[in-house]
């Protein structure tokens, strides 16, 4: 592929793992994955590793600029919890991945999926208790310990990032509001807490060349803002459909994928 056709493919990548993350407040790793193996062709393997370097940069900066505009906040405890079960799990995750084929991780990633949709789906039928004592209440270490390592093993072992994990891990398991749980995620896109298990990739040569890695910081940076601003101007219950939509997409195209 020419690399300015790999550098256009690289934008649109980006744009759209970007409106994603800051739309749902995810680390955009779960859209990269699928767009890179839908846009640019890549392995499975390939993909993973370039939606890991892809997250390296700060490009959520903007998405949490805008959260922390509509007074969305995060507790400094639960940042420093899930941060340490992160990087815990991300190494774990990193190094189990490269001892798997590529037809087990696109299995993993739908498993993955399916799991996260019933989560989200359960914590919508009990009901809400987002309110400001559910919003600034504190959490217990350990469970956001699980959270972290969690996401973190997710991200290292399917190359999306664990945004996906802490939202729903937060939302759903520890009852903590959509917007907020949103928040918390997209800072785990600023931190550089997925060099562990980029290194780990990038050693093995399991990333797209340059081109690609350059328009999708790109489309990341924009994307991001973009989807961050329209988030703020829906509700909460909008936001967790959509989600769930957004999810049972992307299962249903890996299923795909794993099937052909």
């Amino acid at each position: 592929m020419p690399w300015i056709h790999e550098l256009l493919a690289g934008i649109g990548v980006g744009l759209a793992g970007g409106l994603t993350s800051g739309f749902m407040g995810v680390s955009p790793g779960g859209g990269l994955v699928i767009f890179s193996v839908l846009l640019l062709g890549a392995e499975q393997h390939v993909a993973q590793g370039t939606s890991l370097i892809a997250q390296v940069p700060p490009t959520g900066l903007a998405g949490v600029r805008r959260y922390w505009q509509s007074g969305k906040r995060s507790p400094l405890p639960w940042i420093i919890w899930i941060g340490v079960g992160f990087l815990v799990g991300g190494i774990s995750g990193g190094y189990a991945a490269a001892a798997v084929s590529d037809s087990f991780l696109q299995w993993a990633y739908v498993v993955y999926l399916v799991a996260l949709i019933a989560a989200l789906v359960l914590r919508r039928e009990r009901g809400d208790a987002d309110d400001e004592t559910t919003a600034q209440r504190e959490l217990p270490w350990l469970p956001l310990l699980l959270v972290g390592t969690l996401a973190g093993f997710s991200s290292g072992f399917m190359g999306i990032g664990g945004g996906l994990a802490i939202t729903v891990g937060l939302a759903a398991g520890l009852r903590v509001p959509q917007h907020q749980a949103q928040l918390v995620s997209l800072i785990f896109s600023v931190i550089p807490t997925t060099v562990p298990p980029a290194w780990i990739y990038w050693t093995k040569g399991l990333v797209v060349g340059w081109p690609a890695i350059i328009g999708i910081l790109a489309g990341l940076w924009v994307g991001t803002d973009f989807g961050a601003r329209m988030a703020n101007g829906v509700g909460k219950s909008l936001l967790r459909r959509m989600m769930v939509g957004f999810v049972a997409m992307m299962a249903l195209y890996m299923t795909y994928k794993a099937l052909s």
